[in-house]
């Protein structure tokens, strides 16, 4: 599936729009070639980045080429869509067949179109929506407590320590009693995270972290991103957890790469028998992808936070995440416990959000 993904369908995605770029642009075949020749290598460099080759280029070059790279696969993606909703209409006899040959009005209207809603959701991308959430807990608390919430930083090439000042000064100005992030702190490649010393930006947080791993730091390597974590001065909790105030436990599960992790029954039975002498805690789980959200509910945990979709990141990527997953994004109920699926205050690749949104949260736990 995974190999019928990355490798078929762009290839013939590649192939069907090649086709239609050059039967469609009133150019000569010099200027075709070299447009669908620059086309192929601007998407060739999104495998480059997953071959670490980026790695051994200047930083300034590096992170120009991952944008290019990730950026183009997203637009292929629309082009396919525009040139498909066209041959369909042209099948059905509602788009005239002289408009998909040699036509300069076709042309700048697809580009146009597409600069459009790239340039709309590189925008949007770059507003980060504040999300309200509720808890309310049965159990006795001293007192309400404030709690920021986010996931899927994908710190590197393409969110650099620049941006992640900007969000810790969001996550700053909510004056949280402390905070949670549930995986993909980092993106993939260290190389970009130790250059710019991002590490130190963590320690401008005016409250303490509590985070879990994601896929991604498994891509980047286990040891060097829990050496990350450690700098930054996060606490990472791997099928372990900590007490705040003797009355919230906070668990959090190793990533699902790793086949063996705890059973979450396991881990929160274990832990609330090693707490025995607090009574009833209000139970929090970091889990970074949401898979079995039965589980959590049959273990008794009160709230669980997960990221790890995006929601697709662009439409209508976002239409296959809803089908995969019980609860893609969002607020979420299963019996007596309570689930919020992030979409993420980063990305993955091309800095894109169309029909989804980048955001954190912020709950107040009563």
């Amino acid at each position: 599936m995974w190999m019928l993904i990355f490798w078929v369908l762009p290839l013939l995605a590649i192939i069907y729009v090649a086709w239609h770029v050059w039967t469609l642009m009133p150019l000569t075949g010099l200027w075709k070639a070299l447009i669908i020749l620059v086309g192929i290598l601007c998407f060739v460099l999104l495998f480059l980045n997953f071959g670490r080759k980026f790695d051994q280029l200047p930083l300034p070059i590096a992170q120009t080429a991952y944008e290019v790279g990730t950026s183009t696969l997203f637009i292929l993606m629309y082009i396919v869509i525009i040139f498909l909703v066209l041959d369909l209409g042209r099948l059905v006899h509602l788009v005239p067949k002289s408009l998909l040959y040699h036509n300069w009005y076709a042309s700048i209207g697809i580009f146009v179109l597409i600069l459009g809603v790239l340039l709309y959701g590189n925008l949007h991308y770059y507003y980060k929506v504040r999300v309200s959430l509720e808890l309310k807990s049965a159990k006795p608390l001293p007192k309400d407590y404030k709690v920021v919430m986010a996931s899927d930083l994908h710190l590197g090439y393409h969110n650099p320590r620049k941006e992640l000042a900007r969000w810790v000064d969001m996550i700053n100005d909510e004056n949280p009693d402390f905070i949670l992030i549930a995986g993909d702190i980092i993106d993939g490649s260290m190389r970009p995270l130790l250059e710019e010393r991002m590490a130190e930006e963590f320690h401008r947080l005016q409250a303490p972290v509590y985070a879990c791993l994601g896929n991604h730091e498994f891509y980047a390597g286990h040891p060097e991103a829990k050496q990350f974590y450690k700098d930054a001065g996060i606490h990472l909790l791997i099928d372990n957890g900590v007490v705040i105030d003797s009355c919230i436990m906070i668990i959090g599960r190793d990533d699902r790469t790793n086949m063996r992790r705890k059973p979450i029954k396991d881990l929160v039975t274990s832990f609330r028998t090693s707490l025995a002498s607090l009574h009833n805690p209000f139970t929090i789980v970091l889990d970074h992808q949401p898979y079995n959200l039965d589980r959590a509910e049959a273990a008794g945990v009160d709230f669980q936070l997960s990221g790890h979709t995006h929601r697709g990141q662009v439409w209508p990527i976002s239409w296959i995440t809803d089908h995969i997953y019980e609860c893609s994004w969002g607020s979420y109920q299963r019996g007596n416990t309570q689930f919020y699926i992030s979409s993420g205050i980063g990305i993955w690749g091309g800095k894109f959000r169309i029909g989804t949104q980048s955001e954190f949260v912020v709950a107040t736990l009563r």
